[in-house]
C-alpha cells in the first residue's frame, strides 16, 4: 500500500457572511484620486504595488496559459495621450493606471522557443484571452480595495483603440480589453443599485424576465442614471449605449478593425 500523501495548505481565516457583504458593498467606482500638490499621481508604496500585482498574477487561467498582459502607464506623456484617446481624464491622475490586455502572442513565442508551432484559433484566443484578462484585472482591483484604495474599470479604450495600439506598440496577438485605474479616493460616490437577482441568477435553465419584472428592474436601476438635478432614467442611458445609433454601434467597426489588425478576427472578410 502506498503511503498517504498529505499537503499542508495555508489556513485562511474565515469571514462571516456579513463581513463579505460589507466588503463588496464598500466597492465604489472612483474617478477622482488624491494627488500630489501639483496634481501629479501619488505613487503607491512599493509594497502595496507589489501586493496588487502579485494578486493579479494569482488569478485563475485556462489551460495554464495566462493569456493576458498588464501595461503599466508610467510616463506622463503616455498617460496624457491614453487619457485623451479613452476620454477618461483620471488616467493621468490615478496612482496606478494600467491597460489590461488579452495576450496570446506570448504563448506562441513560448511554443516557438521550445521547437513547437502555434495553431490557428483566433476565436478561442478572444474567448480565453478576455477571460484571463478580466480575472487578472479584477484580482488586482480587489487586492487594491483590501489595501484601502478604490479604482475604475475603463471601457473607453474602444474610443481610441487604433491609437492605443500605436501608443503602446502592441504587436499582433495583443489587444486591450480595458484600462484600470487605482488610487486613494478623493470622492465618495453613492452605492449603485444592481438588477434584481432573479433576472441574473438562473437555475438549471435560462429564464426570460416577465415584462413586469423588467419594468421593476428599470425602476430599481433608475438612480444609476441620475445627473445633477435630473431624475434617473436607466432606459435612456441604455438607449444611449445600446440602441440603434448608440455609442456601441459607433465602437463596433473600430473593434473589428483592431481584431483584424491584431490577427484575432475569426469572421468572414
Amino acid at each position: 500500500m502506498l503511503p498517504r500523501v498529505t499537503t499542508s495548505l495555508p489556513v485562511r481565516p474565515a469571514r462571516t457572511p456579513e463581513e463579505v457583504r460589507a466588503f463588496y458593498d464598500a466597492h465604489r467606482t472612483v474617478r477622482r484620486y488624491v494627488t500630489r500638490e501639483d496634481g501629479s499621481p501619488l505613487p503607491l508604496p512599493p509594497e502595496h504595488l507589489e501586493a496588487i500585482l502579485h494578486a493579479a498574477q494569482r488569478a485563475p487561467t485556462d489551460a495554464t496559459a495566462q493569456l493576458y498582459s498588464l501595461i503599466r502607464l508610467t510616463h506622463p506623456e503616455v498617460r496624457a495621450r491614453a487619457a485623451e484617446l479613452t476620454n477618461n481624464a483620471h488616467i493621468a491622475t490615478a496612482s496606478e493606471a494600467l491597460t489590461v490586455c488579452l495576450d496570446v502572442r506570448r504563448t506562441g513565442q513560448i511554443l516557438g522557443a521550445t521547437g513547437n508551432h502555434v495553431g490557428h484559433w483566433p476565436a478561442v484566443a478572444v474567448h480565453f484571452g478576455i477571460g484571463d484578462a478580466v480575472m487578472a484585472g479584477q484580482n488586482l482591483l480587489t487586492a487594491a480595495e483590501m489595501l484601502g484604495y478604490q479604482g475604475c474599470w475603463i471601457g473607453g479604450v474602444l474610443n481610441g483603440l487604433g491609437g492605443l495600439l500605436d501608443l503602446l506598440e502592441l504587436p499582433q496577438g495583443v489587444l486591450p480589453f480595458a484600462a484600470l485605474t487605482i488610487g486613494t479616493p478623493a470622492e465618495q460616490p453613492p452605492l449603485r443599485p444592481r438588477v434584481p437577482r432573479p433576472l441574473v441568477v438562473h437555475e438549471d435553465r435560462y429564464r426570460d424576465g416577465t415584462p413586469e419584472e423588467l419594468r421593476e428592474a428599470v425602476e430599481l436601476m433608475n438612480p444609476i442614471a441620475a445627473r445633477r438635478d435630473h431624475p434617473g432614467d436607466w432606459a435612456r442611458l441604455l438607449r444611449a449605449y445600446w440602441a440603434p445609433g448608440g455609442s456601441m454601434e459607433g465602437r463596433e467597426p473600430h473593434l473589428v478593425a483592431a481584431l483584424k489588425r491584431q490577427g484575432l478576427w475569426a469572421g468572414e472578410e
